[in-house]
């Protein structure tokens, strides 16, 4: 199928209200310094009521919801509505965000029916001439039958995958908080900057030296695999200490990924929320990248691991992200200790005889619960990260009803398509299987 979209419009949406001058800066803490990426792009689907064409009108309607409260949830997200400084601080000067709309010449149903995963960037308004100074950028693309798709590009600087679902579920909620009444939850805009100072800037040197280290020279592809809730629960009882759903997935792809017949040394790196593993925990309603790096390695002798012990160096290395280990990164020697690990996955990692995988996970951040008024999504998805420089990068994002997982995995193309026909591997993963199913 050819997919067509046309851009019919483009504004920008401005707060409500104007920022008061005493939050008109608004600090970046230390780790949003450390992110390599500019956005953090996620599509979100949502089907016309009860699955018929709605009228245009209705469609209008629509629209005209997205656009009024993205404006009256910017007064209370104003970072969001603002331009980054040298990035270290954004200026919160009210310009606003990017809003642009687009007519698809197809039914939601017919694109999951079997969706082509290198199109999906055209649901998004990074790259379709959008302002690349601008924070926040959001696409809204009407399919024939009136389901939309709301595309999101917002600066990776303000918002990790945490903060994202925080600020979209505040929106749909604001949405909906004339009829509903609904009681809204208000940021916590300076806790992240409070908790970890940018006082060592000469961190981002380690980072980007990290991060170079770790992306390659390649023809790297990108494709969807599901793993459908008895899969997951089936891999879950061959292994006894009761592992997560990510912890079991990302064990289950790193094993079949890196270990059939390959002699080399094996790294992986997970992000890790820190706001429900500080001691006290910090804020859930905290804006900024409240994120850090574990890594867990495994010699040449790994090929004969079986999965138990695969899973469980995951868990492992989870875990050691703990209240203890925060308040070290937040301590008089957290800069170092952040450049200690740093420098130690970029040398492991960086290494012509070791093969690494970097890990996002996605999942339980709440981007299913996003109403605007009309009902559930129907798909969250990711994007197709294809290119000839990029890292062996895996995204974890739920299923539609919580019980599975969606791997969005980015790799070498032979090393990839010697995962895709790895008959284990394929019996418990779906390969882009129909979000409708």
């Amino acid at each position: 199928m050819v997919l067509t979209i046309d851009i019919l419009s483009k504004e920008r949406i401005k707060p409500s209200c104007p920022t008061p001058d005493h939050l008109k800066r608004f600090n970046l803490c230390l780790l949003d310094q450390l992110i390599p990426a500019d956005f953090a792009p996620i599509i979100i689907f949502y089907p016309p009521n009860n699955g018929d064409s709605i009228t245009s009108s209705e469609v209008q309607g629509r629209l005209d919801i997205l656009r009024s409260s993205l404006s009256e949830v910017l007064k209370q997200f104003y970072p969001l509505a603002g331009t980054i400084r040298d990035d270290v601080f954004v200026d919160c000067d009210d310009q606003g965000a990017y809003l642009t709309t687009a007519k698809v010449g197809c039914s939601l149903s017919e694109f999951l029916t079997s969706p082509d995963l290198k199109t999906l960037s055209r649901f998004l308004p990074c790259g379709l001439n959008t302002d690349e100074t601008c924070v926040t950028n959001v696409q809204a693309s009407v399919f024939s039958c009136g389901g939309i798709a709301v595309g999101i590009c917002i600066s990776h600087r303000i918002l990790d995958g945490a903060a994202l679902g925080l600020f979209l579920k505040s929106w749909a909620d604001t949405a909906i908080s004339d009829k509903e009444k609904t009681v809204l939850t208000s940021p916590d805009l300076l806790s992240a900057s409070s908790l970890f100072p940018a006082h060592a800037t000469w961190l981002k040197e380690a980072s980007k030296a990290m991060w170079s280290c770790l992306f390659k020279k390649a023809q790297f592809v990108t494709k969807r695999f599901v793993f459908d809730g008895a899969a997951i629960a089936t891999l879950k009882g061959r292994i006894g200490f009761g592992p997560t759903s990510v912890e079991i997935v990302s064990g289950f792809i790193w094993k079949h990924a890196t270990m059939s017949g390959c002699k080399k040394s094996s790294l992986i790196t997970h992000l890790v929320n820190l706001r429900k593993r500080a001691a006290p925990n910090f804020s859930g309603q905290s804006l900024g990248n409240l994120v850090w790096i574990a890594s867990a390695k495994l010699g040449a002798e790994k090929s004969s691991l079986e999965l138990f012990g695969v899973v469980d160096e995951v868990r492992k290395c989870l875990s050691r992200i703990d209240g203890e280990y925060v308040e070290s990164l937040r301590g008089d020697g957290g800069s170092h200790v952040m450049q200690r690990d740093l420098t130690e996955i970029g040398k492991y990692g960086g290494g012509g005889d070791v093969d690494h995988i970097g890990f996002s996970s996605w999942c339980k951040l709440g981007f299913y619960d996003v109403d605007f008024g009309w009902g559930k999504p129907v798909w969250v998805s990711s994007i197709d990260s294809s290119g000839p420089l990029f890292m062996n990068l895996v995204v974890l994002m739920e299923t539609r009803f919580g019980d599975g997982i969606e791997a969005w995995i980015t790799m070498d193309e032979q090393q990839l398509s010697v995962l895709e026909h790895n008959q284990e591997f394929r019996s418990f993963a779906a390969l882009n299987p129909s979000p409708l199913l």
